[in-house]
């Protein structure tokens, strides 16, 4: 039974996170209102969606004050990455299939491949850092560092950034707040009250929207660890599989929505943004907040080894995705039932993985001592 409330409780962290990030994207998107679309997907939207991620590294780290909850966040924000690059794209392809019949999504692959290379060597790096035994705060600073640095790359390639056009569109409903509006947590409606969205409402939107953010994350990381410890299986696989789903609705319902109104780029973009954002900012920035408060975080052997063999296949995965949407210029079934397959390899492996123990990584290194490759 117990198992079950905990479960409920995950489920009710999604919702209230979901809702949340609706009110905090109406608010980011008005703001951001004259980006051009790629860089507004990979950006303002990223943020908006990844969020979760972000609060809930944040909190497994100040709440379990060990490396337990490092762990928790290597969890939550690979299993978001694999999430996104994978079941978003196949989310999108079935939505557009069945609600408007289409059978070929357009792909700018140039935008695919410039966030997908860069994802790739971030994910490498993450990699490498986190296989350290003793975290420091510059650790989290190395980390940081590859988001700030694509967000600044992104403004000099694009000469177009900010434009004079306004992409925002949105019509306050005019009428008066009803009980049925705070029970669904429908923030936009609450904070702006009929009236219409400025500069001064939208950050209020924005602030209130990440207060009940907050709340939710803290929920979904209390409800993790709970589930972990009945369950008798480390944090770090419960937040892979089950807490990181959970936390990339947002991601996935941001990107089903710019799809549906034919912005394919902002909706292969976020995907790809919101795992940038995750895999940089979201870990780093807690780790480095932490350590410099906290002092070093000194990592078990066990979780060092599990935590990169997750980031090793997420390096695998993040490569083969790239082949499979660098050929062609669509996403077509044909594409989505490998994505789907190799999801479902991902699952079997952490399976597996927490079954069996197996070590990808500590292979690899001795097999590189082996031949004098490694020292």
């Amino acid at each position: 039974m117990e198992i079950a409330v905990l479960l409920i409780l995950i489920m009710i962290s999604s919702i209230i996170i979901w809702r949340s990030t609706d009110g905090f994207e109406l608010a980011s998107d008005y703001l951001g209102r004259r980006l051009t679309k790629g860089i507004k997907g990979a950006t303002i939207n990223a943020v908006a969606s990844s969020m979760p991620e972000f609060l809930s590294t944040l909190f497994f780290l100040f709440y379990l004050k060990d490396a337990n909850g490092f762990s928790g966040g290597v969890g939550i924000t690979g299993g978001s990455a694999v999430f996104n690059i994978l079941v978003i794209p196949i989310c999108i392809y079935f939505v557009l299939l069945f609600s408007q019949g289409i059978r070929k999504i357009p792909i700018q692959r140039g935008t695919f491949m410039r966030d997908g290379l860069i994802l790739l060597i971030m994910t490498g790096f993450v990699a490498w850092v986190i296989n350290s035994k003793i975290l420091l705060w510059w650790h989290g600073l190395l980390l940081t560092a590859p988001y700030i640095g694509y967000i600044v790359y992104l403004i000099i390639i694009n000469k177009r950034v900010l434009e004079k056009a306004d992409h925002f569109q949105y019509s306050t409903p005019q009428r008066q707040l009803k009980f049925r509006d705070f029970l669904r947590l429908d923030l936009g409606i609450i904070i702006l009250n009929g009236k219409n969205i400025n500069s001064l409402r939208a950050w209020t939107l924005l602030l209130f929207s990440t207060l009940v953010m907050i709340g939710g994350a803290w929920l979904l990381v209390d409800a993790t660890d709970k589930l972990g410890n009945e369950l008798g299986i480390p944090i770090l696989f419960v937040s892979v599989l089950i807490s990181a789903a959970a936390s990339s609705i947002p991601d996935t319902l941001i990107s089903i929505r710019d799809a549906k109104k034919g912005n394919y780029e902002d909706a292969f973009s976020n995907a790809l943004g919101s795992n940038i954002f995750d895999i940089s900012f979201a870990l780093g920035f807690p780790l480095m907040i932490y350590t410099a408060i906290s002092g070093s975080l000194k990592m078990d052997t066990e979780i060092i080894s599990s935590s990169s063999d997750i980031w090793f296949v997420l390096f695998i995965i993040t490569g083969i995705t790239l082949l499979i949407f660098g050929k062609g210029k669509h996403l077509n079934l044909v594409k989505v039932a490998i994505l789907t397959v190799v999801y479902l390899l991902f699952i079997g492996f952490i399976v597996y993985d927490y079954l069996y123990d197996i070590r990808i990584v500590g292979t690899i290194n001795d097999f590189l001592k082996e031949f004098g490759i490694l020292k």
